[in-house]
């Protein structure tokens, strides 16, 4: 028996009710992040193969930028959960008292040197993430620029003009930078070797940006010949074909980890815990490791083409909470000092 044309409009309506309700079950998780535009799309899909019911809305931007938009919410949180930030950063969050520790699922397969040391954690790690520099061989030769190996060869006059990096108010890529130099050659409250340093590295440089990819994708397009970056963005670019070498300089990497917490103030706890539940999960570690050369989870990353099997070895020894409770000193100084050949917004 054929259904009348107004029962065929009820019975279709009934649907497109019961869809819009099963829509507006799942659960939407605000998510503030600073991970790769392009790495967003594999990291929920991932999610949501075992959480179809919560949907994820990112709000994505530089490390830098994340953390004052962060600080400044503080009394008015708008964030859910916090993933792909740095852990300086969100070592700083949670001096500030804005994290709700939680340990998740997979914890305790986090080496203990990827994670907080509280119990419960703030906060725990995914990933390193650590420097880079990318050599353009192509337009090094016209010019007749040697490689570099080291940071200090970065200060001789043949780099002038030709430098370009990230500035650390802006990019954690560059606030680890920053920090690593300073860990290297010495701070002394802007009086250190790390400072005098920088005041070397000011004279080549041709640009300060807002990202850290941005002077890996200058260096790889030939608009400057070095730009000092970090490695996914430097392997990620060499496979698809520029002519860029990657250098390590010799003295050490500054790094940082891509981290996750749960922000303070969140309504949905529980969907946050299920989205920190992942996070720290292998197969989670297997997309993080798709990227980067170190995952928080040992023996997860394959080799990385481009990237020394030593890596690892290669990185300062960092102090997040050196990182997080002198960020505001280091960047004023920074700022004061260098800040006028960043880019235009």
């Amino acid at each position: 028996m054929r259904l009348s044309k107004v029962a065929q409009l009820l019975a279709l309506s009934g649907l497109m009710a019961f869809a819009g309700m099963a829509s507006a079950e799942k659960t939407q998780l605000l998510v503030y992040t600073a991970l790769e535009t392009d790495q967003l799309k594999a990291y929920q899909e991932g999610f949501n193969a075992v959480n179809p019911d919560i949907e994820i809305k990112w709000v994505r931007d530089s490390t830098g930028v994340i953390t004052a938009k962060l600080l400044a919410e503080k009394a008015n949180p708008q964030a859910d959960a916090v993933m792909g930030v740095a852990a300086s950063s969100l070592a700083l969050l949670d001096k500030q008292g804005m994290l709700i520790p939680y340990a998740p699922l997979n914890l305790d397969a986090i080496m203990t040197q990827y994670r907080d040391k509280k119990t419960p954690p703030a906060w725990f790690g995914m990933d390193v993430w650590g420097a880079t520099v990318c050599f353009n061989t192509v337009e090094a030769q016209k010019k007749n620029i040697p490689k570099p190996e080291s940071w200090q060869d970065l200060t001789k006059p043949v780099y002038k003009g030709q430098v370009v990096m990230p500035n650390p108010a802006s990019s954690g890529t560059g606030y680890f930078d920053v920090v690593a130099w300073l860990t290297l050659f010495g701070d002394q409250n802007g009086k250190g070797g790390g400072w005098k340093y920088m005041d070397g590295l000011h004279a080549n440089i041709a640009q300060y940006t807002h990202s850290g990819s941005k002077p890996c994708n200058m260096a790889a397009s030939g608009e400057f010949v070095v730009g000092i970056s970090f490695e996914y963005r430097a392997n990620a670019n060499k496979a698809k074909g520029a002519p860029i070498d990657l250098v390590f300089p010799k003295e050490g990497l500054g790094w940082d980890l891509e981290a996750f917490a749960i922000h303070k103030g969140t309504k949905k706890l529980d969907a946050a815990k299920k989205l920190a539940d992942w996070a720290s999960g292998k197969d989670a570690m297997k997309l993080y490791g798709k990227n980067f050369a170190i995952t928080a989870q040992p023996g997860v990353a394959a080799p990385l083409a481009n990237v020394p099997k030593d890596y690892e070895q290669r990185l300062v020894k960092l102090d997040f909470n050196y990182a997080a409770e002198q960020r505001d000193r280091i960047l004023t100084e920074w700022k004061a000092r260098y800040d006028g050949k960043t880019e235009k917004r």
